[in-house]
């Protein structure tokens, strides 16, 4: 019976477990080949390079993801219901985002010299400002792409851009590491834009080889109509899930420096690991759950269970393997960072109720419902960060963060509670399935006068 039931679980799941292996398999190949990749960059350029380049890089991932205009989240929930339309459904969303990135990069990057004098050298010339923007717009497009393409439940194609688009810029990285003598942080950021530009070229080619003729797919504008109010929500939402993780970088920078930075962001890079997996959970428990409302409860279970589990493993290895980690990079990293590289691993905790809280939203349709809370919860994260920081350096800074992290699931905890405890009617239907009407009706009692 309970290889039956195991099995009958695994069917019913399965568009969540490939699609979540398919994500896995995606921040772990880009994670894998990304750890190669800011090694090289630690020891081939300086850390004052390697932490500007990490704050132009998060700086950019900010930009992008402000300019995607909730599109990529709405294309996973609408693109199930827009048959024969998902093609130019995708195109119209890329112009809108990509073209917003792009307006969007060249108003930072005239304006942000003025931010801090460690950025500066973002925005030295036209040149580099171009450059700037540029990868605004194409972030923003890419992200939005990702997405769409988990509304399409197509997340072996993702797979393979993100895989390409790894593979490419440690290869630029490479190159320009032993055959560039001006090593700056600029440098690697470019790389970053080399290898999203090429991905998505290689990607579209691939397309149109297949048969896709995307002369035929014109953008269709009025696809957009009526979405807005919720384009918005889910923007809104997304920007502030998102922003903390993406401003640290640039707060560590200004209130430390950008030698520290690169402490932090490669210990907050090995951290991502940890939460890969709870993310993609929750990242496709939305694409499946809003085609399946009625069997969320069971879904929502399963996911935690698997994220908690693997909280606990990567946990236990991060005790024994922060050190060894992060001295691949170099002895300064491993001095800087071993602590902060623990208390961000235990960040993933907190994460879990927190995800699975706006993955609840959303799949109801009450997104909006979830940007207080969650706005509010990220201010609450930057403020631990930065009096940690003032008083504890990176250390305290980073568990500032994980402290205002826990405070904020634990006021989300209920709400997550109450989703994956099964109803009334749904405990009576599940007794009545396996035909034990008696057991059933004992139940209904049972539930209508728990006191008794």
């Amino acid at each position: 019976m309970q290889v039956k039931q195991l099995l009958d679980n695994g069917r019913l799941n399965w568009d969540l477990i490939s699609n979540t292996f398919s994500l896995v398999g995606t921040t772990v190949l880009t994670s894998g080949l990304g750890f190669i990749y800011w090694w090289v960059a630690a020891r081939q350029f300086s850390p004052e390079a390697v932490g500007l380049a990490s704050a132009a890089i998060s700086t950019m991932s900010l930009l992008g993801t402000f300019s995607m205009v909730g599109l990529g989240t709405v294309l996973i929930g609408e693109l199930p219901r827009q048959p024969g339309k998902q093609i130019a459904f995708v195109i119209t969303a890329l112009l809108v985002a990509g073209s917003t990135g792009l307006i969007m990069g060249l108003i930072f990057a005239f304006a942000g010299s003025g931010l801090a004098a460690s950025l500066q050298p973002l925005f030295g010339n036209l040149g580099s400002s171009l450059i700037f923007a540029l990868g605004v717009s194409i972030t923003a497009l890419t992200l939005v792409l990702d997405q769409a393409l988990i509304g399409l439940l197509r997340g072996d194609v993702q797979l393979w851009r993100n895989g390409l688009f790894a593979v490419v810029k440690l290869v630029a990285l490479l190159i320009v590491s032993y055959w560039f003598s001006e090593k700056l942080g600029l440098t690697i950021y470019t790389t970053w834009l080399v290898g999203n530009l090429l991905s998505l070229l290689f990607l579209f080619g691939f397309a149109a080889y297949k048969g896709i003729n995307f002369r035929s797919y014109r953008p269709q504008w009025g696809l957009l109509r009526g979405l807005g109010r919720t384009a918005l929500s889910h923007h809104a939402l997304n920007l502030a899930l998102l922003t903390p993780n993406l401003v640290l970088p640039v707060l560590v920078t200004i209130m430390l420096s950008t030698t520290v930075n690169a402490y932090f962001y490669v210990a907050n890079m090995v951290a991502t690991v940890v939460f890969m997996g709870p993310a993609a959970l929750t990242t496709v428990l939305f694409a499946v759950g809003a085609a399946d409302v009625g069997g969320l409860s069971q879904k929502i279970r399963f996911t935690i269970k698997i994220a908690v589990l693997i909280g606990l493993v990567a946990n236990v290895l991060l005790i024994f393997s922060a050190d060894p980690v992060l001295g691949l990079f170099g002895p300064g990293y491993a001095q800087g960072a071993e602590w902060t590289l623990r208390i961000l691993g235990l960040g993933i905790f907190p994460v879990i109720i927190k995800d699975h809280f706006v993955a609840i939203h959303r799949i109801q349709g009450r997104t909006n419902q979830a940007i207080l809370p969650v706005t509010a919860g990220s201010l609450t994260e930057l403020i631990g960060a930065i009096l940690g920081g003032l008083m504890g350096g990176l250390t305290g800074l980073s568990l500032g963060f994980v402290i205002a992290m826990c405070l904020e699931a634990a006021l989300m905890g209920p709400l997550v509670y109450r989703a994956v405890r099964p109803s009334k009617q749904q405990a009576k239907e599940k007794l009545l399935v396996n035909g034990e009407l008696e057991l059933a009706a004992q139940a209904e009692i049972r539930l209508n006068f728990p006191q008794n």
